[in-house]
C-alpha cells in the first residue's frame, strides 16, 4: 500500500470523532461522512462536533466533510467504518461505489443483525472485499480519553500486516500507542463480546454487587470469551493480550463505558427502552447479545456461556435481573 493513502471515516458518533482526531495528527486531509447535516455545518463554523466529544477542536482545513456516503468512499483508499452495527446495513444500502479494491477497517464493535456476521465477514460475503483488504481497529481505548489526550492503546488487526502497520502509523501519536495483529476474526469477536460482559458488570453494579463479585465476573468473562472465540475461529492467540483482556477490563470498569452504564440502569430497574432513551447513545452490547446468543445456539457443540445467557435472559426474555444473577453466582468460580 502506498504511503500517501487517503482516509475516510464513516460515522458521526464519539468513536468516529475520536478516530478523525487521531488521523488528523498525521494526515493532511481526512474525508468524514456523517448523516447529520446540522452537525457538519456546526463543525465547519465552530470547529467541533456539537453532539460528541465537543471539547475536541478540529482544524477544518484538514477535513472534507460530506453527508454523501459515496463521495467519501470514492475519495479515499482506506475506509474506516464507525457506524453502529445495528445501522450499518441501512447505511450501506445507499452505496453505489465499488469497494472491492478499497481497504476496509472496522471500528465497529458488534455483529450486523441482518447477516448475523461480524463486520469483516459482512463486507467479504456481501461486497466481495478480499480478506487481505479487511482490518479491525480495537482497544482498549475509550473515545473520551482520546479527546482528553490521555495515553491510550489500539490494536490494529489485518491478515496483510503491511496494511495493518500503515494504518497503525496513521493512528499513532504521543498519546496513542498501537500494536498490530493478524487475528482479525478473534479481535473483532472480542470487541463484540466485551460489550456484553460490560452490560453484565453494569447489571451487577446496579443490583448492588460489590468489587469482590465483579472481579470473579470479569475472571469468568475472559475465560468465556476464550471459549466462544475458539469455537468460532480456532487459531493461536493469547487471550490475556490487551486486545482481549485489556479491552474487556476497560469496558467493564470504566465510567466512560456506555455498555456498563446501560447495564447499571437495567440492574436498577429501568426497562431496555427507557434506558436507551435516557442514555441517548447506542449500547452496542444490547444488539450483540442477541447476535451472540444466536451464534451459540447454532453450534452443535455449544460453548459454556453462562454470563452471555444471563444477559440474554434479562434483555430479551424480560426475566428479573435479581433472580437471573442470583442463579448466575452459582455458575461462576
Amino acid at each position: 500500500m502506498k504511503n500517501d493513502i487517503k482516509f475516510a471515516v464513516l460515522g458521526g458518533g464519539s468513536w468516529a470523532t475520536a478516530i478523525v482526531k487521531m488521523l488528523t495528527e498525521n494526515a493532511d486531509t481526512v474525508n468524514w461522512y456523517m448523516r447529520n447535516t446540522d452537525a457538519i455545518n456546526h463543525i465547519k463554523t465552530q470547529r467541533h462536533n456539537p453532539n460528541y466529544l465537543s471539547s475536541v477542536e478540529f482544524h477544518t482545513e484538514q477535513l472534507e466533510l460530506t453527508d454523501d456516503l459515496n463521495v467519501a468512499v470514492a475519495n479515499a483508499d482506506v475506509l474506516i467504518f464507525a457506524i453502529p452495527s445495528a445501522f450499518l446495513d441501512k447505511e450501506l444500502q445507499q452505496l453505489r461505489v465499488d469497494i472491492k479494491e478499497k481497504t476496509i477497517f472496522s471500528a465497529i464493535k458488534g455483529i450486523v443483525p441482518e447477516s448475523g456476521l461480524i463486520v469483516g465477514q459482512h463486507f467479504h460475503e456481501n461486497y466481495g472485499v478480499p480478506y487481505d483488504n479487511i482490518g479491525v481497529i480495537t482497544g482498549p481505548c475509550h473515545a473520551e480519553e482520546v479527546a482528553l489526550e490521555r495515553l491510550s492503546y489500539l490494536t490494529i488487526a489485518c491478515s496483510d500486516m503491511e496494511k495493518a502497520e500503515l494504518v497503525a502509523q496513521h493512528l499513532s501519536s504521543n498519546y496513542i500507542k498501537t500494536k498490530i495483529s493478524d487475528d482479525i476474526v478473534g479481535t473483532e469477536y472480542a470487541a463484540m463480546l466485551k460489550n456484553i460482559y460490560a452490560i453484565a458488570a453494569g447489571i451487577a453494579h446496579g443490583l448492588g454487587y460489590g468489587d469482590n463479585f465483579q472481579s470473579v465476573l470479569m475472571s469468568n468473562a475472559i475465560r468465556e470469551m476464550k471459549r466462544f472465540i475458539k469455537r468460532v475461529h480456532k487459531m493461536k492467540r493469547n487471550i490475556n493480550n490487551s486486545a482481549y483482556l485489556g479491552d474487556l477490563l476497560v469496558t467493564g470498569y470504566s465510567v466512560f463505558s456506555r455498555n456498563r452504564m446501560f447495564g447499571n440502569m437495567i440492574g436498577k430497574g429501568y426497562t431496555v427502552k427507557s434506558a436507551m432513551m435516557e442514555m441517548k447513545m447506542v449500547a452496542e452490547g444490547y444488539y450483540a447479545t442477541n447476535s451472540a446468543h444466536l451464534i451459540v445456539s447454532k453450534h452443535k457443540k455449544k460453548s459454556k456461556t453462562p454470563i452471555l445467557n444471563a444477559v440474554y435472559e434479562v434483555l430479551y426474555e424480560n426475566k428479573n435481573p435479581k433472580t437471573v444473577f442470583q442463579k448466575l453466582t452459582d455458575k461462576l468460580d
